[in-house]
């Protein structure tokens, strides 16, 4: 897909999600990585007991969950080039290939704890590049609005597969174990693998803008420094650090109401489900001129339910409110598509990967800050003084955006598509 601007006219109505997923590339990449991404939910549940019970330290157990997020901090930056340089198919390969001999590995029972860490470490770090490749592909295999109602699909299901692990993985472990559930995790890179090798074309990126890591990462930078568009839809993305709070506090929140173990899951499936809910609904069924004009509305009232449920504390309400806080931040997805779009085809997958390394840092800065402010105060008030201040950013930023885009609509085109 080119950066260039593309006319409302060009464009075709509200596409169908059967005409989305009639196209094989596309059904092809959903299936794996939907596949694949239950896999992994089910291996962190996995990890996470396997951890315990071998330590009996919560620490342990925290730092190793830590281990699935804190890498691509790192490796994102360093590798996602790669995805501009060479076959976008074979990359998502090569890094399935890898991944799955590397998870394989770790379900090998009595593996030094060092070594699982090393080899969770190594299996987060490639998660990036393939992210990177895939995101690249998706607006070349899908024309159009075609490519704002799949990335929709995609979020969607997501956030199911998300529900569905947190609520089955703790089930499935208990039933074939923690080592056999890190296998069936090995198992569905390979079918991620071999799903991509014999169903996607090559995807070879345009005429690429460096060729090595180094030069690929400054341009990379000087073309997010330089367009102020991506500066603000970077901005409004990163406001998810703060909407993040209630994944981190849901334990915390559930023990001051003196509410049992099972509401912890319910409060943090709420956020997926109202995901799921919202990312199908924002792109399969607001009209595409009302896309950018939304973004900076949906990110300030992604606030209110926070605060709300801060205001009238009670498990029921929470779950309530925080699937809504899903819904409304499901913006995100408008904000990744119109923010590929904008980005060069040559330059997609290390902007992409800088743009995710960022978002990352965001949601652990936004979970760490709220367990702070939860210490000082209670989780109920964390939720509420996270979400306001998410709020209250939004307000600039949405300005900045406004300003941004006013010269786009006024000649009346549109940069995403």
């Amino acid at each position: 897909m080119k950066a260039s601007r593309l006319s409302v006219a060009s464009m075709p109505s509200r596409p169908s999600l059967r005409e989305v997923i009639a196209v094989s590339e596309f059904r092809a990449l959903w299936f794996a990585h939907a596949q694949s991404r239950f896999g992994d939910q089910i291996a962190r549940v996995a990890i996470a007991l396997l951890v315990f019970e071998r330590t009996e330290s919560a620490l342990l157990t925290a730092v190793t969950y830590a281990l699935s997020l804190l890498p691509p901090l790192v490796s994102a930056p360093l590798l996602t080039g790669l995805a501009d340089r060479f076959s976008r198919r074979n990359i998502m390969v090569v890094t399935d290939f890898s991944r799955a001999c590397l998870v394989a590995v770790m379900a090998i029972p009595g593996l030094p704890m060092a070594i699982l860490a090393l080899l969770l470490t190594a299996v987060v770090s490639l998660q990036p590049l393939y992210s990177a490749a895939r995101n690249a592909v998706l607006p070349a295999v899908l024309d159009g609005d075609r490519y704002v109602v799949g990335l929709g699909l995609v979020t969607a299901t997501d956030s199911a597969v998300q529900v569905l692990g947190f609520a089955g993985g703790g089930a499935l472990v208990g039933l074939i174990g923690s080592h056999a559930a890190v296998g069936l995790d090995a198992v569905t890179f390979l079918i991620s693998a071999t799903l991509v090798a014999t169903s996607l074309g090559r995807h070879t990126p345009t005429t690429p803008v460096a060729s090595t890591t180094g030069r690929s990462l400054s341009a990379g930078v000087r073309l997010l420094c330089s367009d102020r568009r991506l500066r603000c839809l970077l901005g409004l993305s990163y406001l998810y650090g703060f909407y993040i709070a209630p994944e981190g506090l849901a334990v915390a929140y559930a023990a001051d109401e003196g509410a049992p173990e099972a509401a912890v899951g319910l409060l943090m499936a709420a956020d997926p489900v109202g995901a799921l809910l919202g990312s199908l609904v924002l792109t399969r069924w607001l009209p595409a001129h009302w896309r950018t004009r939304s973004l900076a509305p949906l990110a300030a009232v992604s606030a209110v339910p926070l605060v709300v449920s801060a205001l009238f504390p009670s498990i029921p309400t929470a779950v309530g409110l925080w699937a809504l806080v899903g819904v409304l931040s499901s913006y995100t997805v408008l904000v990744t598509a119109i923010f590929v779009r904008l980005v060069p085809d040559a330059q997609r997958g290390q902007v992409i990967g800088l743009a995710s390394a960022g978002l990352q840092a965001a949601q652990g800065l936004g979970v760490t800050a709220a367990g702070a402010v939860a210490d000082a105060t209670s989780p109920a008030a964390a939720v509420g003084i996270m979400g306001a201040a998410g709020g209250l950013l939004a307000v600039p930023i949405g300005v900045a955006w406004s300003r941004a885009t006013a010269r786009v609509r006024d000649d009346g085109t549109r940069d995403y598509g």
